[in-house]
């Protein structure tokens, strides 16, 4: 059992470095070699743990970028609460630049997608599930909403959900180098204003 957890342990800390390599240089710009570098492994020792650079990759992704990612941006979702007001604080969380959220995974996610896409199906793909359980769960809090009253009958959920999806990764883009509250708060009154305009007209506010 100890030699187990030993073993996740060190699995877990290649993780972490290793994220930070394709962070800083991207995925195809980031040989294996740099990899043993900056892990200081033999590739006996890499290839004990992992298939390949694919499969280290697609461990990173399932491990942590999920990991934070659902933490961060879809638990918070988990709600029978009036969806509107704990969509807009769970953005605004997500993108508060604090100690929780130091490794950015909204840059990572976006710049992930932009450099796979059309170039690795498999990985692509793995990406590409974060983002639909992410967009599942806004539209059935979006749908319930909806039922509850909270939100008007003609809104599209679907559509509704695919911007929000979008400005999120759109600003946290837009920020990346950057510590702008001004430019975040800006965005979080446009998002409540586009909130607003969701609400049936009866209680328009």
């Amino acid at each position: 059992m100890q030699k187990n957890l030993k073993s996740r342990v060190t699995i877990n800390r290649l993780c972490y470095k290793g994220l930070d390599v394709f962070t800083k240089k991207g995925y195809h710009n980031t040989s294996l070699d740099d990899i043993l570098k900056e892990l200081e492994l033999s590739k006996g020792a890499f290839y004990h743990h992992f298939k390949s650079k694919e499969d280290y990759f697609i461990y990173i992704i399932q491990n942590l970028v999920v990991r934070k990612i659902f933490s961060l941006l879809i638990e918070p979702l988990d709600t029978h609460d009036n969806p509107i007001p704990v969509i807009v604080e769970t953005i605004e969380n997500a993108l508060e630049p604090d100690k929780n959220n130091e490794l950015a995974y909204g840059f990572l996610l976006s710049d992930f997608l932009a450099e796979f896409n059309n170039r690795n199906e498999e990985i692509n793909k793995y990406l590409q599930d974060i983002l639909s359980l992410w967009e599942v769960n806004l539209v059935s809090l979006l749908k319930k909403g909806k039922y509850d009253g909270h939100i008007a009958r003609h809104v599209d959920c679907e559509g509704a959900a695919a911007y929000i999806i979008a400005s999120y990764l759109g600003m946290r883009t837009l920020l990346k180098g950057s510590d702008s509250k001004q430019f975040v708060y800006r965005y979080i009154q446009q998002l409540k204003s586009y909130f607003n305009s969701l609400k049936p007209i009866a209680i328009y506010a």
